[in-house]
């Protein structure tokens, strides 16, 4: 009942950050979930006996954040699809020196490579995974991909979980996740995919609620979406949440942690309610970026 009750509380809590937020407030509630998320991912470090440098995480987590609203949202008035540059990456190629450096000033250097890349880590896990949201949300032709990725991911755990109990004999992970079954795995992936059909399918009606404005938009993409893409994106983007659900329960098991933390009654901390979304994300925001189906048809 309580996993049941914090579900009807947190999805239209959810959507409407999604649709009618202003995007300052929305990166802020993302900012404020990859906050939370790395104090549990830290914490699970911790149980695993590593040693993790907790508020340089914090804070190069929070700064790649303000790094993808530089690079990704566009300008007021700017009513066509952002290109942003390349500049947002570059922070990660210094990653091994800011890590590194703090190493050399701890007193304690036990295990200083699994602290380092431990610490790094966990900023492009949750930080660089959760930031491409104000990518999609900032981009008049992409947004409805928030709602794309959330709806997939919610589709596919809910069949994965209603077929498995019923039919599921077959073990997908006994080591990492033993109730999981490929019957259970194979319903997600086909859920996924009816929900990528149903989201792209109503594109405009979607589109439209995030501002009564986005007429213009939708009639640049002519609502042509290729159904090949939409049955690709379907099944790429479950694949990549099954497995990010079954890595975050391969370090909750490896440091012996049932749940990430205790923040959500009935579903754990927040980790464990966007670990298939930390995959998915990075697997959606690729697929629409190099094919470009969502690119706009100008005459």
């Amino acid at each position: 009942m309580k996993r049941v009750l914090t579900a009807l509380v947190l999805i239209p809590v959810v959507l409407l950050l999604v649709f009618k937020a202003p995007l300052w407030l929305f990166s802020l509630a993302v900012a404020g979930i990859v906050g939370l998320a790395l104090h549990e991912y830290l914490n699970i470090a911790e149980a695993a006996e590593i040693k993790p440098f907790h508020w340089l995480t914090y804070a190069m987590g929070l700064l790649l954040m303000y790094l993808f609203w530089v690079a990704f949202v566009p300008k007021p008035r700017q009513f066509h699809a952002y290109s942003p540059t390349a500049a947002w990456w570059l922070p990660f190629l210094l990653y091994p020196v800011i890590f590194g450096i703090a190493l050399v000033f701890r007193k304690d250097l036990k295990a200083g490579l699994a602290a380092s890349a431990v610490s790094g880590f966990g900023v492009l896990y949750i930080a660089g995974s959760l930031g491409l949201l104000l990518a999609f949300r900032a981009d008049p032709f992409q947004n409805t991909l928030i709602l794309f990725v959330l709806f997939s991911v919610w589709g596919g755990d809910t069949a994965a979980y209603y077929v498995g109990r019923a039919i599921g004999k077959r073990k997908l992970a006994p080591v990492v996740s033993p109730n999981k079954s490929w019957e259970g795995a194979i319903a997600s992936v086909i859920a996924s995919v009816l929900v990528a059909f149903l989201v792209f399918h109503f594109h405009e009606q979607l589109d439209s609620w995030f501002s009564p404005h986005k007429t213009f938009f939708t009639k640049l993409l002519e609502g042509k979406v290729s159904a090949a893409h939409v049955a690709t994106l379907g099944i790429l983007t479950n694949i990549a949440a099954q497995f990010g659900d079954l890595f975050e329960s391969a370090l909750k098991r490896g440091a012996g942690v049932k749940d990430s933390g205790t923040l959500l009654p009935g579903h754990g901390g927040i980790l464990d309610r966007i670990d298939a979304l930390l995959f998915a994300i990075p697997v959606v925001w690729y697929y629409a970026n190099l094919t470009g189906f969502l690119q706009p048809h100008i005459p």
